[in-house]
Parts: C-alpha cells; sequence; structure tokens
C-alpha cells in the first residue's frame, strides 16, 4: 500500500474504532439502565452493540470500564455546562459568587435532567467496586472549586455543597424542575457566618 493510500485507510479506520466505541458505550448504557450494572453483562452490552466480545476488550478492559467511561463522559459533560454558566453570569458583569453558583448549580441540574437516566443510574448505588470512592472524590475536587469561588469559606462551601448534593437525588427522583428552582433559591439565600452575624447586629 503506498503512503497516499495509507493516509486515506488510517481515518477510516480510527473512524471506525470510534463508531464501535460509540455504540459501545450506548449499548453499555442502556443495558445498565434496563438491568443495572450488577446484572448487566458484556454479552448483553456487545449484542446490543451487535458487536464482537474481541471488539469490546480492544476499546474497554470490561465492564467496570464500560461504567467508569460513561461516568467521566458524564461528569465532563456537566463540568463544560456548569462552566458555561458560571462564563455566562460573569460576561453579564455578575461579581456576587453566590449568584454565579446558583447560575452553576442551576445548569447542572437541568444536566441531570436532560441525562435522568444517566445521573439516576450513578446514584442507585449499583456499581463497580470502589465506585463510591470515585464519587467521594468527585465532590472533594467539586467543593474546592466552590472553596476558590468563596475564598476559602470552608463552613459555607461545606453547607452548600451538601445541601446541592442532597438535592439532585430528590429532583432526579421527582424530574421536578419547579422543585429544582425552589431549592436554588433557598440555596442563594444562604450567607456566610460572618455576614449572617453582622446583618443580625445591624
Amino acid at each position: 500500500m503506498s503512503d497516499v493510500e495509507n493516509a486515506v485507510a488510517q481515518p477510516r479506520t480510527s473512524e471506525r474504532g470510534a463508531a464501535t466505541r460509540s455504540s459501545l458505550l450506548a449499548a453499555a448504557r442502556a443495558v445498565f439502565v434496563s438491568k443495572g450494572f450488577a446484572e448487566a453483562g458484556v454479552t448483553d452490552v456487545v449484542a446490543r452493540a451487535e458487536a464482537s466480545v474481541g471488539s469490546l476488550y480492544h476499546h474497554f478492559s470490561g465492564k467496570a470500564d464500560l461504567y467508569l467511561t460513561l461516568w467521566e463522559e458524564f461528569q465532563a459533560r456537566q463540568t463544560q455546562r456548569t462552566k458555561q454558566a458560571a462564563r455566562a453570569a460573569r460576561a453579564t458583569g455578575e461579581s456576587d459568587p453566590m449568584r454565579v453558583f446558583v447560575g452553576a448549580a442551576r445548569a447542572y441540574l437541568d444536566g441531570c435532567l436532560e441525562e435522568r437516566e444517566l445521573a439516576e443510574l450513578f446514584l442507585r448505588g449499583d456499581g463497580p467496586p470502589g465506585f463510591e470512592v470515585v464519587m467521594r472524590d468527585r465532590l472533594r475536587k467539586w467543593a474546592q472549586l466552590n472553596a476558590a469561588l468563596f475564598e476559602d469559606d470552608t463552613a459555607l462551601v461545606v453547607v452548600l455543597t451538601g445541601a446541592l448534593a442532597a438535592a439532585v437525588p430528590e429532583v432526579l427522583r421527582t424530574g421536578d424542575r419547579d422543585l429544582a428552582e425552589e431549592v436554588l433559591t433557598i440555596i442563594g439565600q444562604i450567607r456566610p457566618a460572618a455576614s449572617a452575624t453582622a446583618a443580625s447586629s445591624g
């Protein structure tokens, strides 16, 4: 094969590989949502994707890798949503960190509702061994980002992060956007202890 033919063949191969990978992930998502992680099998995934077991193991190390890839890609989309919301708020001249946080939190909840089945999958407690540690680490990183937003006010960040984390399962369970807005309104009224004390003494 000539260099030119090689150059043309290479993108086709990588495109085909990317299509197979996407097909396997879409199949894994459907199987995990319907059966749960524990009950799902690699054979269920490849059958739904109309792929071979060999192709699955070419792209992923197994069932847990599929699940964790779905998780990471969902989190990447959520991060993009929240960053865009925060940037949009700042672009309008918003300087109140609480309003920026609420805007980003709204984008996060909207993303959860938009991808409701997938978001619920990750909250079921039916993931691969050690997944709860992955979830905790992600929550810790998210808290660290919020700490930078609120100038390292640890107590405020703990309250805000905890409130939103507790709200997510209930919003997902009901699918109620009005509930999400009520939660965000309440969260938006939370103030640091120092300013709350100043307000009460003033």
